[in-house]
């Protein structure tokens, strides 16, 4: 009985083993080194066939978990998910380098791209379409590029990546504001002053130096009148005034807008 049983475990063993054999066979990266896995990964990123640029940095980090070409493949992987358009996976690539190396000498350049996968961040085909403006858009994306770029510019003064960072930040900060009033705008709209009133007075507190700070006023001049708080009116008419004494928002009718040629609706916005 045992004899009989020994016979087609030793059967299945040696199929496991053909199997294994002939997986290892078909793989023709079997055998390669680390330097030579990280060299294909960049032919393959050169040529932006990102997916067999993963491959390849995937593979090295499991076969040699150690040492300065792993270390760089988590980096290189990143970028070659943002670049295939996979963001969750380019940002997961990048929060795990930054987790392992704190002190690695190019982590700056893990919060870089952090930051640049955030800033070009587009919620599908069909939000682009309708709104491509980023100030129309959940500014989670663009709060979490704005963290990433500081962290460069704060911590990494020196980074050949802090003057982008910087750059992009200043962009981030106008978009911020943009946001705020955007929504300030929409509350006004449909007469939620309160909520009107808080939106633009966020953006005047957190972005003073944003050119969309000179229609928060305004809106925050116009959310007081209709509240009737006339001492709050009068305060924020008098800033206003002081700050953007030649603002078109006196003038008749207010500053003219030009529509996006995408926004077919709703022409004053």
């Amino acid at each position: 009985m045992r004899r009989s049983l020994l016979v087609p475990l030793a059967f299945a063993a040696a199929l496991a083993l053909g199997a294994g054999c002939a997986s290892m066979n078909d793989d023709e990266t079997a055998g390669w080194s680390a330097q030579r896995l990280y060299g294909e990964a960049k032919d393959a990123m050169a040529s932006k066939e990102w997916q067999k640029a993963i491959k390849y940095l995937e593979k090295l980090e499991a076969r040699f978990p150690y040492g300065r070409y792993a270390q760089q493949a988590q980096l290189e992987v990143a970028y070659a998910h943002w670049k295939e358009g996979e963001r969750a996976s380019a940002l997961a690539a990048a929060d795990r380098f930054i987790k392992l190396y704190p002190n690695h000498p190019n982590v700056d350049y893990a919060y870089y791209l952090k930051g640049m996968i955030n800033f070009n961040e587009l919620s599908g085909m069909l939000t682009w379409l309708t709104s491509p403006d980023m100030t129309d858009r959940d500014p989670k994306a663009t709060r979490d590029a704005f963290d990433a770029f500081r962290e460069v510019v704060t911590r990494f003064p020196e980074s050949r990546y802090a003057p982008d960072s910087a750059l992009r930040m200043r962009y981030l900060v106008n978009a911020l504001a943009a946001y705020e009033v955007h929504v300030a705008r929409y509350y006004m709209k449909r007469t939620a002053y309160v909520a009107a009133a808080n939106r633009a007075q966020y953006a005047v507190e957190h972005y003073p130096r944003s050119p969309a700070v000179e229609e928060a006023f305004f809106i925050l001049i116009r959310a007081y009148d209709a509240l009737g708080l006339d001492d709050l009116r009068d305060a924020a008419e008098r800033v206003m005034r002081k700050n953007f004494p030649n603002s078109e928002y006196y003038t008749p009718g207010g500053p003219q807008r030009n529509a996006p040629w995408w926004r077919i609706w709703d022409p004053n916005w």
